[in-house]
């Protein structure tokens, strides 16, 4: 049984089968096409054969379509070594750096003409083939980072996965993605792990006082540190430009705080706060439509069904959920449902759940 018919006739060889190379399979093999499977780990290979992401490749058949779904440190030579192997096939990776594996590729004198760097922006703070999804990118941009020499049926054929994916094609140039991916996803990491960590040494009484704004920040704070070395390692130049910056926006504030009375003090802490204002109203909204959602909070009883309801109701009075974020601080007999609904529809939707009995926070 497949979801609907794929663009890729097959078969697609997958690289890796951890978190990503797995839900490639997952996701290829719900649209019925034939997938290899190889991993230095034969456990890691078992497993995620029997979670149904594709069949060990036993070299019976050539891919047209291999994707390179390995450690950062691993990409180049895996490449090297797939091109060679399979001189018809196209060959893909899915590493969150493209500048330093095309530049260790390069200097090793690879023929380049078959290889179309990609990196989907999706994942979990889990990894290996049980925590795969054939969903996972579904939604989600997938850059690549093709070059004048990609012949243009190999770039068609690494948008063909992309789209039987779920996932949105964006083509960009691969310093032009590290110096993006540095700024969205990797500087990120660091600032939720820098402010984790202070976490650690705090009393169980603070702890317990801990919000839905200190979760967001330190959401991301639970990845592999193993991983973590080799990805901000391999783009650390971008990184580091963006740090700078960010430790002289510190700079400014502690400086505003450790004399919080001294002339101009308090509107330094306001044009800094101001300033993270405009940054995320810059983020794009749902799909990536750069629409602005008004929010209303809604108080939701501890009781099973209740979110159900909720969500029900709101598609009974029309009401299109942009977003939803949930809220539920311990000890507490309710949660605050954060929900993000068109601006023109806000002041009706708040009305209609409150004739409907709902408690609206805010």
């Amino acid at each position: 049984m497949t979801d609907s018919a794929s663009r890729l006739a097959g078969p697609v060889r997958v690289v890796g089968a951890g978190l990503l190379g797995a839900s490639v399979g997952l996701g290829l093999r719900a649209r019925g096409v034939d997938v290899l499977l190889a991993d230095a780990s034969p456990a890691h290979l078992r497993l995620a054969a029997d979670y149904g992401a594709g069949r060990p490749d036993d070299g019976g058949v050539e891919p047209a379509l291999i994707v390179v779904a390995v450690p950062p440190d691993l990409v180049s030579r895996v490449v090297a070594e797939e091109l060679a192997a399979h001189p018809a096939a196209v060959v893909t990776d899915v590493a969150s750096v493209k500048g330093q594996p095309l530049a260790e590729l390069q200097e090793a004198g690879v023929d380049l003409s078959r290889y179309v760097g990609s990196h989907p922006l999706a994942g979990r703070e889990r990894g290996g083939p049980s925590a795969a999804r054939a969903d996972l990118f579904i939604g989600r941009p997938w850059v690549v980072a093709a070059r004048p020499e990609n012949a243009r049926a190999s770039v068609n054929l690494v948008e063909a996965l992309i789209l039987d994916l779920g996932a949105t094609p964006v083509e960009m140039a691969a310093d032009d993605h590290d110096a993006a991916v540095a700024l969205v996803s990797h500087t990120p990491q660091i600032v939720s792990s820098l402010m984790a960590k202070r976490l650690a040494a705090s009393t169980d009484a603070a702890l317990g006082l801990a919000g839905q704004g200190v979760r967001d920040v330190t959401r991301i704070a639970g990845s592999e540190p193993e991983l973590w070395v080799q990805i901000l390692g391999a783009n650390a130049p971008a990184i580091v430009s963006i740090l700078r910056a960010y430790r002289d926006d510190l700079d400014r504030m502690l400086a505003a705080l450790d004399d919080v009375d001294a002339v101009g003090a308090r509107r330094t802490i306001a044009e800094e706060i101001a300033g993270g204002n405009v940054g995320v109203a810059r983020l794009p909204g749902k799909h990536g439509q750069d629409k602005r959602f008004s929010s209303l909070v809604v108080m939701v009883d501890d009781r099973p069904g209740e979110l159900a309801r909720l969500l029900a109701e709101l598609g009974e009075l029309d009401v299109n959920l942009e977003d939803l974020r949930l809220e539920h601080s311990p000890g507490a007999a309710f949660g605050l449902a954060e929900i993000a609904v068109l601006p023109e529809v806000w002041q009706r939707t708040v009305d209609d759940l409150t004739d409907r009995g709902w408690r609206i926070a805010g």
